[in-house]
């Protein structure tokens, strides 16, 4: 049993919370795509009437193959349940995303959801975070932002595509990638980067998880 086996697991489990008539937000990642499938049957066997807000345009492929109805966010006042992935969890439940480049739209999710609900497999907790910190910006801000990360002790680095370009988010921006070591204080730090001219968002999301789903490589999870 792997951790693709758990988290199919954990994401029929965290179906459990969605309602017929919900708006449904899904995230990004391997995570989110098998939530994703699993929503897909259980509309189908409930006959439930969903809208879901996708992240990405991973998620929008997989759940438009999958059947899902879909909307956009700015269509929409509130999300009654979001499901999503973590590149990190610390042991306070702060959570970084950002790994796959879709940090702001996730984030959007995040502060308009009723419920946010978190799935990834065990390696991915840590008591401190210690992994780098996604932080999208505006490419006019590019130096500026740099100069300003280690003027707060970090190390920021362009993200670069496969082929050696920069990486380029859906909304048009860049992404650094910003190593602060070991992170004490993750509130502080995130805060401190936010207040940065040509910051759109911190990979350190300030609002915490309802539920956290842990997927472990015997095929089962815990429930946080």
């Amino acid at each position: 049993m792997s951790f693709d086996d758990a988290i199919k697991a954990l994401s029929d489990n965290a179906l459990r919370h969605v309602k017929d008539h919900s708006i449904i937000g899904l995230g990004s990642g391997r995570a989110a795509a098998a939530l994703a499938r699993s929503l897909s049957r259980l509309i189908k066997v409930r006959d439930l009437h969903i809208v879901g807000i996708p992240t990405s345009l991973q998620i929008k492929l997989v759940a438009e193959e999958a059947g899902i109805p879909l909307g956009e966010a700015d269509h929409v006042d509130h999300v009654d349940v979001v499901f999503d992935g973590a590149d990190q969890i610390d042991s306070e439940k702060f959570v970084i995303k950002g790994g796959g480049g879709a940090l702001l739209r996730e984030s959007i999710l995040f502060s308009s959801a009723r419920k946010v609900i978190v799935m990834a497999d065990k390696t991915k907790f840590v008591k401190k975070f210690s992994r780098a910190v996604p932080v999208e910006i505006h490419p006019l801000a590019r130096s500026s932002v740099a100069s300003n990360i280690t003027k707060l002790g970090g190390d920021a680095k362009i993200r670069m595509s496969d082929r050696g370009y920069p990486f380029f988010t859906e909304n048009g921006n860049i992404i650094l990638d910003c190593d602060f070591g070991t992170i004490k204080n993750p509130k502080a730090l995130s805060q401190k980067i936010k207040q940065i001219s040509g910051v759109l968002e911190s990979g350190i999301f300030l609002r915490k998880p309802d539920i956290i789903y842990r997927a472990k490589t015997s095929g089962r999870f815990d429930v946080l």
